[in-house]
């Protein structure tokens, strides 16, 4: 009897000062307060968006150098990278056996031209018919044709280039045996003081893209559009801007795309066939409304901000995303300019809140991302 007696005094005692040391913590964490947050006001600034498309990049020239006849190569005479002009000698073919068929259809037609001023005055005096004479100049007339297409074959075996440019990978050297037929060029000319960029939309992102630019039709339209950038395969901005060129509105059943042409200047001769990169398209956003992308949270695919009521209230506050530039949220709808959120550690915070604000700058708390304004 005393024994439980006793049990019973000690789970008492025990529950008391549980009790108490209870009681503490919660009076010690009510003098703690709310937990201050950064706070900032809405801005409202103009800022520039991009957005990116996939490119592939050749010379506004991109000439292919092929055989017109079959022979093997006897020279090469330029090398990989250099700088040729219109008319240039590239290779030379070998010529013996068409050199030998030109000598035979060159003797050929000096016996049709003998044969002709033979009959010429015997047709003057009226001795043979005018026929027997028409018939010998048809036949001199044949060989100049043969012997005028051996020899412009033998022309052909000099292979010559037919634009300004810098000469590309050259696959078939000396020996090797080519023809009409090859299905590997000799090299490839290219003209790359200026190169074309190629890239595409679907067809939604057209229609919003060209619908928002201003122009009675598409010629108009492209004349104003905004100069566009490129970024290269390793990730670096290309040092000058371009332009679209041309639009081709007709949408590609395969892919269901629309196909776009810009062009830029490529004085270093920096970039050449078969380069690639991302081409970059502006939009323009004045007097947006932005709030740093950190300073939001998602739920149930909506996106939301703290909004400051009162003086120490945060309240949760769906917003409308125009688009996303950098780290930056520009806003449709949702807040205002002047309003003022929680900058920081949105994750830490319930629906009304209690909170002690902390007034900090838009540009601090945004740092970093200046080159999004204008």
């Amino acid at each position: 009897m005393k024994k439980n007696k006793l049990l019973i005094l000690l789970f008492l005692s025990t529950l008391a000062l549980t009790s108490c040391g209870s009681d503490k913590k919660e009076q010690a964490q009510g003098s703690q307060g709310p937990m201050p947050f950064p706070v900032i006001e809405v801005p409202v600034k103009t800022t520039t968006a991009y957005t990116n498309y996939p490119t592939s990049i050749e010379g506004v020239v991109n000439s292919e150098i092929r055989a017109k006849v079959s022979g093997y190569v006897t020279n090469v005479l330029v090398d990989e990278g250099q700088k040729v002009h219109k008319g240039q000698l590239l290779f030379k073919l070998e010529t013996q056996s068409l050199s030998q068929d030109a000598a035979a259809a060159k003797a050929n037609v000096n016996a049709a031209q003998v044969e002709v001023n033979k009959l010429r005055p015997l047709v003057e005096k009226n001795i043979i018919s005018n026929v027997q004479l028409e018939t010998a100049k048809a036949k001199l007339a044949q060989a100049q044709s043969n012997y005028n297409s051996i020899a412009a074959n033998i022309g052909y075996a000099n292979i010559k280039s037919p634009v300004n440019g810098y000469v590309g990978a050259i696959p078939l050297r000396e020996g090797a045996l080519v023809s009409p037929s090859s299905q590997t060029p000799l090299t490839t000319v290219s003209d790359i003081s200026d190169i074309y960029a190629y890239f595409s939309m679907n067809e939604k992102e057209y229609l919003d893209f060209i619908q928002n630019t201003e122009g009675e039709n598409i010629e108009e339209k492209i004349k104003k559009l905004p100069k566009v950038r490129l970024v290269l395969a390793n990730g670096n901005l290309y040092e000058h801007e371009g332009k679209i060129e041309t639009i081709n509105s007709q949408v590609n059943v395969n892919t269901g795309t629309v196909s776009f042409r810009a062009i830029f200047s490529n004085p270093k001769r920096l970039l050449s066939n078969g380069y690639s990169g991302k081409i970059q398209i502006p939009q323009t956003f004045e007097n947006a409304i932005v709030i740093p992308e950190f300073s939001t949270y998602e739920r149930q695919g909506k996106v939301y901000t703290y909004k400051v009521q009162g003086d120490s209230i945060a309240v949760s506050t769906p917003i409308e995303i125009t688009d996303r530039v950098n780290n930056l949220i520009i806003v449709q709808s949702g807040i205002k300019e002047g309003d003022k959120i929680v900058a920081k550690g949105v994750g830490k915070l319930r629906n009304n809140a209690p909170i002690t604000p902390q007034p900090v700058s838009f540009d601090s708390i945004a740092k970093g991302l200046e080159q999004a304004f204008k």
